[in-house]
């Protein structure tokens, strides 16, 4: 039997669960079907059948009358949610025990640092640059041009970090690589530090996931004892600080060394002068995680799937006011609507979709005329949004966007490390020209005043946070003004 240790699924009773189903119960990943959690399989002859959403009181009778109790689902694999997907990065997510390293040697683990090894560091390095993959964390920048710079860059000394800050709203895919598959990670910088020469690597988790820090902790001390890792790579775990923008790699950096998070100015970049001024990749957990598939099925097969510049799969994550809120691996192409309409099933309130945020709450808010966009890059980024971390937040026609505008503002304001004057002062200004709108004062001219803002902070700051924050304020005034009437 199969009953997850997701942190998703533990806050909806999984623990208590497991406890009634007696020992020899395997603590798996979440499938990423959060509406079905607590989700009990059981290993039969045709595959897994799962019982869904249980009590801890209704185990006893799923054990007593099999496919026959009324929470039965049948079986897993073939549920739609799950069956529409391309699972590459979450292939063994929900499958293997996740603190087991021969389970995940068994099902397909370090066959990719196998081939890393006799293919050599140069060649894993063009490996990953002809697969096409690009950073999963922000504004999808390719991988292999990163890791080809920080390998040519000379020093004694070179760095992995992972970002693991996982601070978007609607975002979990981080966490549940780490909490259902740890060793797949850990794989993943083994292979980027042997292609680019680095002999340490971080793991840079958010405090507020003290069960991924756990697991990974747990996986990174058995893969020590199996000798995976050691002199020639080594990986340690540092929690994050508590800050939104640690999530920005310069940020990061400094919080690693020990000091307040504040962005750098780049140049140089971090895969010259990094981490304690050493050349040093930050790659995000689903970026490493893509990398143990790509050396262990090469960069074709990667490539075969997506679409123009975005190649592979990306693990999309569906939340906010939705039915079937989740996680959703499929390859680029697909569009938006199909997400929310026919996976995400519409809202769960059952009332109209009004708007989606995409890309976490610095994300454009997309209405549904646009709902034709690809999820592409390139699509996104020319329809003035981006795809980030792929995580969709949706919001049915109750929802106040000249309110949710206003927010974007407030975070910025909270979550500013107060380096650049335009985010740190131009989030103050913007809330108060807002809080003037929503008062129906001088409606007109305060548009064009708060539009103005935005400008200045687009291309006045030196991160993310800042340069992002226009987004939903320009995306909410041009697409539901009616919000912003007097």
């Amino acid at each position: 039997m199969f009953v997850p240790g997701d942190a998703a699924a533990v806050a909806v009773g999984a623990d208590q669960v497991a406890a009634a189903a007696g020992p020899g119960v395997i603590r798996n990943g979440s499938r990423g079907m959060f509406e079905l959690e607590p989700l009990l399989e059981i290993e039969t002859s045709e595959g897994r059948v799962g019982y869904a959403r249980l009590a801890p009181g209704d185990v006893a009778d799923v054990l007593r009358l099999g496919d026959a109790h009324p929470a039965c689902v049948g079986l897993v694999e073939d549920l739609p949610f799950l069956k529409r997907q391309t699972r590459l990065t979450f292939e063994r997510c929900g499958i293997t025990d996740p603190q087991s390293i021969d389970d995940y040697r068994a099902h397909g683990g370090f066959a990719g640092l196998e081939r890393a090894l006799a293919l050599g560091p140069e060649a894993t390095v063009e490996e990953v640059f002809e697969s096409g993959l690009r950073g999963r964390g922000g504004a999808g920048f390719p991988a292999g041009i990163k890791w080809r710079t920080a390998a040519a860059a000379p020093a004694e000394q070179k760095y992995i970090i992972c970002n693991a800050d996982e601070g978007d709203s609607g975002t979990f895919a981080d966490r549940m690589v780490m909490e259902g598959d740890p060793f797949m990670l850990i794989e993943g910088m083994a292979i980027t530090g042997f292609a680019v020469g680095a002999t340490y690597g971080y793991i840079y988790i958010r405090s507020e996931y003290p069960h991924a820090i756990r697991s990974m902790g747990r996986a990174i001390e058995t893969a020590r004892a199996h000798g995976l890792l050691g002199p020639d790579f080594d990986i340690e775990i540092r929690a994050g600080a508590g800050a939104y923008v640690c999530g920005e790699e310069t940020s990061l950096l400094e919080s690693i060394e020990g000091r307040r998070g504040e962005v750098r100015a780049k140049p140089p970049l971090p895969a010259h002068v990094g981490l304690f001024g050493q050349p040093t990749i930050i790659n995000n957990v689903l970026t490493l995680s893509a990398v143990p598939y790509i050396l262990a099925n090469g960069a074709k097969a990667y490539a075969d799937f997506g679409m123009g510049r975005s190649r592979g799969t990306m693990p999309i994550q569906l939340a906010g006011n939705i039915r079937n809120g989740g996680l959703f691996e499929t390859a680029f192409g697909i569009t938006l609507g199909e997400l929310v309409n026919d996976i995400g099933g519409g809202t769960l309130s059952g009332r109209p979709v009004r708007a989606v945020q995409v890309g976490g709450p610095l994300g454009a808010y997309i209405p549904p005329s646009m709902f034709h966009l690809p999820f592409d890059y390139e699509a996104f980024a020319a329809a003035d949004g981006l795809i980030g971390h792929a995580g969709i937040v949706v919001f049915d026609d109750s929802v106040d966007m000249a309110r949710m505008a206003r927010f974007a503002m407030q975070f910025c304001a909270a979550e500013s490390c107060g380096k650049c004057t335009p985010c740190r002062i131009g989030s103050v200004r913007g809330m108060e020209v807002l809080d003037r709108i929503i008062a129906g004062e001088d409606v007109a001219a305060n548009i064009v005043l708060v539009e103005e803002l935005c400008e200045t902070m687009k291309f006045g700051s030196l991160c993310a946070l800042g340069g992002f924050t226009p987004y939903p304020v320009l995306s909410a005034l041009r697409h539901f003004p009616e919000d912003f009437a007097s």
